[in-house]
């Protein structure tokens, strides 16, 4: 693998999602493509969305500049790979995009999204002659499908997004360095780049949202990343350390609402992360907490490959230790910060009170 082309890759996502927006922004905000909060919403004011259309674009052209650069192993295979890859990029953008202009009915957008799972799984079995097995058609599908909401969900705060594809895209090339796959390596520094080059507009003053278009593009490029390296062999921990904090948020808040008899599809702020704004975190400090816990599962992750039997089992029960602590993150913050403010109004009063201030 080129030092040169894996360089090449990045320029192309970063430089793309910082210039594309300069173009794009004034276009959505004469279209009227607007987020108009509601019960879901962690912001108080229409904000111009979709601009997640400019990420996709710096990700797909990263990712056919990658099909044409050198490959390890069978060339060909890694090319082919990267295909289905961009396929499947484009296609969930363009779902997200009929979503964000004209809205979709639940039925289409979920049969979308299994027919675009299912498609790429069967194109990744093609490619591979070792996994030509039909049942991994519908597994895939519904892993695709199911990643594509999980970031739609969690798409909730400002830099959440950004930040879990700057992270997970990272530690895709990392393992796509470690096992030896050229094409993981180009995909994750793309994915990394593409939304790191998002951060600054959403962080910034006259902040965007990525819109559906966005939400979608990410959980599909992770999604099918992670199939295609599950699919060839690279080691399950690094395909699914990066994605667990997001899939254990979902799932718990699912299992949460549906036990509690509430409407599972109602918009709601029942997430960790969301939970952690209503305690009186900022956007940035939550996404600062689920972030350092993706980080550590993902370090741990690694660990437990790279490691001994010993430190597997130590890692991985480290591991179940961090996800058990970053869903009480919004208990342990609350009660921190009533602490903290207790002391400061003891602290005020006293002050009131004190010889110095009567004088």
């Amino acid at each position: 693998m080129e030092l040169w082309a894996q360089l090449a890759v990045g320029a192309i996502a970063l430089v793309l999602a910082l210039a594309l927006p300069l173009v794009v922004r004034p276009l959505l905000a004469r279209a009227g493509v607007l987020d108009v909060p509601n019960a879901r919403s962690s912001h108080s004011v229409p904000t111009i969305r979709g601009m997640g259309i400019t990420t996709a674009a710096a990700l797909s052209a990263a990712v056919l500049a990658a099909i044409f650069l050198p490959q390890s192993g069978t060339a060909g295979r890694g090319a082919l790979t990267l295909v289905v890859i961009l396929a499947v990029v484009l296609a969930a953008s363009t779902i997200g995009w009929l979503e964000d202009i004209h809205g979709l009915s639940v039925k289409v957008r979920a049969g979308s999204q299994l027919l675009v799972g299912g498609l790429a799984t069967a194109a990744v079995a093609i490619i591979d002659p070792g996994q030509q097995q039909l049942w991994l058609i519908p597994v895939g599908a519904l892993a695709v499908a199911a990643y594509i909401n999980v970031a739609n969900f969690m798409d909730g705060i400002n830099g959440i997004s950004g930040t879990h594809g700057l992270l997970v895209g990272g530690f895709y090339a990392y393992a796509g360095l470690v096992s030896g796959h050229a094409w993981l390596v180009y995909v994750g520094i793309a994915i990394a780049m593409a939304f790191a080059g998002f951060l600054p507009w959403n962080l910034g003053r006259n902040r965007v949202f990525l819109g559906d278009v966005g939400s979608y593009l990410l959980g599909a490029s992770i999604a099918v990343a992670a199939m295609c390296a599950f699919l060839t062999g690279v080691p399950v921990e690094y395909v699914f350390s990066p994605v667990l904090i997001y899939l254990t948020d979902t799932f718990v808040t699912f299992l949460r609402r549906l036990l509690a008899g509430e409407r599972w599809y109602a918009a709601h702020r029942q997430h960790v992360y969301q939970r952690l704004t209503i305690v009186g975190l900022s956007h940035v400090q939550a996404t600062a907490v689920v972030s350092a816990a993706t980080i550590l599962v993902s370090l741990l992750g690694i660990a437990a490959v790279q490691g001994g039997e010993v430190i597997q089992i130590a890692a991985t029960a480290a591991g179940f230790a961090v996800v058990l602590v970053y869903l009480r993150t919004p208990t342990l913050f609350q009660n921190h910060l009533h602490k903290r403010a207790k002391r400061t109004a003891a602290g005020a009063a006293h002050g009131e009170n004190s010889p110095e201030q009567s004088r």
